[in-house]
């Protein structure tokens, strides 16, 4: 094996903390940069991702408030045919319907008189509370289920007041009453 002389090269300083030949130490401060790279990558991703979401889920519209030059073609109405309101709850006990109460008005004790009412006529109300609108002037009555339209119309009749409504708002209950200011309770 071949021996070769030593040169200046062979002879390091002992203060000298380099490893390898061209290596010097690592500057301070060199992962945090790393670091904020990653995190803006991160935000960055998320912000797309959220967007995508929000454009395919559709519960933000992103549909631009500007007038549009079509012309609008009114609506045509069509009338269907309503059903008969059931007067005697007896008749449809084998359906198991409750009725919610919710009183969207400011005047306090409100569902309870529509309630009263009610049970009176023969209808079970399952629960009354105050809904979270409480500047309401027409009585609202919602069904959840088509078939329960005769039970709606029913219930307007015993109230005396209200329009009646499909609707898939309150999940859970068949027929929901919203008491507006037009209900007045009989002494």
């Amino acid at each position: 094996m071949a021996t070769f002389p030593s040169d200046q090269f062979d002879v390091l300083p002992d203060d000298l903390l380099r490893v390898g030949a061209h290596r010097g130490p690592a500057p301070k401060g060199r992962g945090w940069i790393a670091f904020a790279w990653a995190a803006l990558a991160t935000g960055v991703l998320v912000a797309v991702g959220l967007f995508f979401i929000a454009l395919t889920d559709g519960s933000f519209p992103f549909a631009s408030n500007t007038a549009s030059s079509e012309a609008t073609t009114a609506p045509t109405e069509t009338t269907e045919p309503t059903a008969t309101p059931v007067t005697d709850p007896s008749t449809v006990v084998d359906r198991n319907i409750t009725v919610t109460v919710l009183n969207g008005t400011a005047v306090e004790g409100l569902q309870g008189d529509a309630s009263t009412v009610l049970e009176t006529a023969g209808w079970t109300v399952g629960s009354q509370a105050t809904s979270s609108a409480t500047d309401l002037t027409e009585t609202v009555i919602y069904y959840s289920d088509a078939v329960n339209e005769d039970v709606a119309r029913g219930i307007a009749q015993a109230l005396g007041v209200g329009t009646v409504n499909l609707s898939d708002a309150f999940v859970g209950a068949p027929v929901t009453v919203v008491v507006g200011t037009d209900f007045t309770p009989t002494p």
